[in-house]
């Protein structure tokens, strides 16, 4: 098992540290193919219930707060195909616990002590929450501007805060230099963290009978829900599993859209896009993601499709969920109207099956 740089190849051994290539471009995780668990059986009612296909040694200690195994419900009784993954419903509260629970195991396991992430909230809230669990020191650095609901939450972890002014990209600089004698326990640069983040895709074809959805749709800033959904459907369809990878449709914010932007333009390569405005959907503004090639990738390898929605579109989607019952943040509730969206356009149809996630509880947001 070794990192390899989805740029230039160059491979590493995997050492606390290294988060990065020489040339700047992220790792992806390359290991033996593993054999599909089959959870056909009693096991886990975690994510861990896939743990065969993840990364981490038989005699590992597992780090875990029970997460994944969310509920897989119909956001309308009278409309059973477009299905919603209540992932905020993982103990910290969004569905980075899974990338979390994962990543904490691996460094656990390497006898790091002490870590340090950027965040938005809910990425930190996460590594803050599953590094208490493991015992290991943390510290977290957040915008300025992130809700308080969040960083108390952070805080009370036990996690030293870090508040850096200006916008998200201003907070990834700030992480830099303690990242140079710190494990960085990024959720954006870490390949580990992404195997916590497939297991949304086996535990939706679990749910359906084990057969893959028309569609899986989801909010998209630097993309560790969209990367995990595709590296989880491959690995089913390789095994024989499913069939076909679900198109991945994603959404973004209309005031920094990086990702629809080059679909858009049909290029391969993502451009950044200076953040033009405020948004409500502070959780996906990623003005130039790390891995925007590897998101490009992805899209068309599934023949997916992105959109963007605007500060109104996004209250009125929190609105038309909470009279479903589902109360979520602002990030989450991109996906109603996007929804919505890719149906005028005909990218959904009728009859397609679609399943969309919710990534975060609304109590964030207050």
């Amino acid at each position: 098992m070794q990192y390899q740089c989805a740029k230039c190849n160059n491979t590493y051994q995997i050492s606390p540290l290294r988060y990065k290539c020489e040339c700047g471009g992220a790792l992806n995780l390359v290991s033996d193919p593993r054999v599909l668990p089959n959870a056909r059986v009693p096991a886990a009612m975690s994510l861990w219930r896939y743990r065969e296909a993840l990364p981490i040694g038989k005699e590992t200690e597992i780090i875990t707060l029970g997460e994944g195994m969310t509920p897989l419900v119909p956001l309308d009784t009278n409309a059973p195909e477009h299905f919603v993954k209540l992932d905020y419903l993982c103990p910290t509260g969004s569905y980075k616990d899974r990338g979390a629970s994962v990543l904490l195991t691996h460094l656990k396991s390497l006898g790091v002590e002490t870590v340090v992430e950027d965040s938005s909230g809910n990425a930190g809230a996460a590594i803050a929450a599953y590094s208490a669990r493991a015992g290991i020191r943390c510290t977290i650095y957040c915008p300025a501007s992130t809700s308080k609901g969040k960083l108390r939450q952070i805080s009370a972890y036990g996690a030293e805060l870090k508040l850096v002014a200006g916008n998200r990209a201003a907070t990834t600089e700030a992480v830099k230099l303690a990242a140079e004698t710190t494990c960085y326990a990024s959720h954006n640069w870490h390949p580990f963290f992404l195997e916590g983040t497939k297991t949304l895709a086996y535990e939706i074809t679990e749910q359906l009978g084990w057969r893959a959805p028309t569609h899986v749709l989801c909010p998209v800033g630097f993309g560790s829900i969209y990367l995990g959904l595709s590296i989880g459907f491959r690995e089913l369809q390789t095994q024989g599993i499913i069939e076909d990878v679900p198109r991945l449709l994603g959404v973004q914010p209309d005031v920094c859209c990086p990702i629809y932007n080059a679909d858009v333009e049909n290029v391969t390569s993502i451009s950044r896009m200076k953040q033009t405005g405020e948004t409500l959907a502070e959780g996906i503004t990623a003005e130039l993601p790390i891995r925007g090639d590897n998101i490009l990738e992805a899209l068309h390898f599934s023949n997916g499709a992105f959109t963007t929605v605007n500060d109104a579109e996004i209250e009125e989607g929190m609105e038309l969920l909470a009279v479903k019952g589902i109360y979520v943040e602002p990030t989450s509730a991109v996906v109603v109207k996007a929804y919505q969206k890719f149906q005028e356009t005909g990218i959904i149809q009728e009859g397609d099956m679609t399943v969309s996630i919710l990534t975060g509880i609304g109590l964030k947001a207050s």
